[in-house]
């Protein structure tokens, strides 16, 4: 293809991979940079509900629809709501809903297996980029040095290396943690547990905490206990460890039983401040960078818009680019169209958050849940 820029994408999260994705479909080589060591490396992270306009259109146009609806969960799409006592205050099961579930490795999977063998480089940490006098931009890292690219897509993460060549906003803690934990087995091993949380997701809402759980694929359900707390805080709680285990179920010692069950038999995964970029996040644009996902508008996991936002963002540059004609204007053209969108996504998800974590009454989740079930096309 003519005008075909050497592309470089930082990082093989979704919106990396389906990027890389697309662009392979359209004849565009593109080279992912990956710091894992291997697919396997770390976890992953929990479910994912994909949405149609975003994530799932992502799937399509990389071909990959037929692969995710073999492993897409729409009997785990329900939501309920519990106030810390146990009352049941909402509970939708949603099993006509359009947002099915996946796993993030298994997302991660079915997209790396639709790209060239070569197309990943497994354990390559970019540290830098050095700017050219010919425009491109070359990396630096272990085993890449002076290696160089017409166009440097950021696609990794909060803490982006590529970010602070196009702008001076960096993440700001939200006031809230979310300490993650997993339940392996819980049919099984908790079925009690297990029918308490529900196929989908299940909130339960405090004064200035939250606990949801996730079912994810093979009978795991994640927890995410939530508390709004000083960042000082949270570096006192920052380890995986029994201290940290222990003084989370203080924090909760005032829910019911079975919600301090939840968090006594999960083993304890992470310790996840939750950080954004400033609300409506720009830069000007500059040739040969961008950023897509986290790296562009990194925002809180309330309102789903993560994973599913990256996915979006990669399918519009890539279809962009592909069109032919002047790549830089595809870049720049991708950067308007993005904007706008992450600008609304990251303000929902802010919002979502301080509602969800607050110190007002426990049916606040229900009463969200009930306005998105009446907006519904089918209502």
């Amino acid at each position: 293809m003519q005008n075909t820029p050497s592309i470089a994408i930082i990082g093989g999260g979704p919106g990396g991979l389906t990027l890389a994705r697309i662009l392979h479909l359209h004849g565009i080589k593109a080279t992912v940079f990956e710091r894992d060591a291997h697919a396997l490396t770390r976890p992953q992270g929990g479910s994912l509900d994909m949405h149609s306009e975003t994530g799932q259109r992502a799937l399509q146009l990389s071909g990959l629809h037929d692969a995710f609806q073999a492993l897409a969960r729409y009997g785990d799409q329900g939501n309920r709501a519990y106030a810390p006592d146990g009352t049941l205050l909402f509970d939708d099961p949603n099993p006509d809903g359009d947002q099915p579930e996946i796993d993030r490795s298994q997302l991660r999977q079915i997209l790396l297996n639709a790209l060239p063998r070569d197309c990943v480089r497994w354990d390559q940490k970019v540290a830098a980029l050095r700017a050219l006098p010919d425009g491109r931009h070359a990396l630096a890292g272990a085993g890449i040095e002076g290696v160089a690219f017409d166009l440097v897509v950021g696609a990794d993460g909060a803490s982006s290396i590529v970010r602070p060549l196009l702008s001076s906003a960096r993440p700001a803690y939200e006031g809230v943690t979310m300490f993650e934990l997993g339940i392996d087995d819980i049919d099984q091993r908790y079925p009690a547990l297990s029918a308490l949380s529900g196929h989908g997701k299940m909130f339960v809402k405090g004064s200035n905490t939250l606990l949801a759980a996730q079912r994810n694929s093979n009978a795991h359900v994640r927890l995410y206990a939530a508390v709004r707390m000083p960042l000082d805080a949270v570096r006192s709680y920052s380890t995986i460890s029994a201290e940290t285990k222990t003084w989370l179920a203080n924090i909760f010692a005032g829910y019911a039983a079975p919600f301090r069950e939840l968090i006594e038999v999960g083993t304890l995964l992470a310790v996840r401040p939750m950080l954004a970029l400033p609300v409506g996040h720009r830069w000007s644009n500059q040739p040969g960078l961008t950023l897509i996902g986290d790296a562009a508008h990194l925002m809180s996991p309330f309102g789903g818009e993560g994973a599913n936002g990256a996915m979006a963002d990669a399918a519009d540059l890539a279809l962009l680019l592909a069109r032919g004609g002047d790549w830089r204007a595809a870049v720049a053209a991708y950067e308007a169209m993005m904007f706008p969108r992450a600008e609304a996504a990251a303000f929902g998800a802010g919002q979502g958050l301080q509602g969800a974590v607050a110190e007002d009454d426990p049916d606040h989740v229900a009463r969200h849940m009930q306005e998105t079930v009446s907006l519904r096309p089918d209502r």
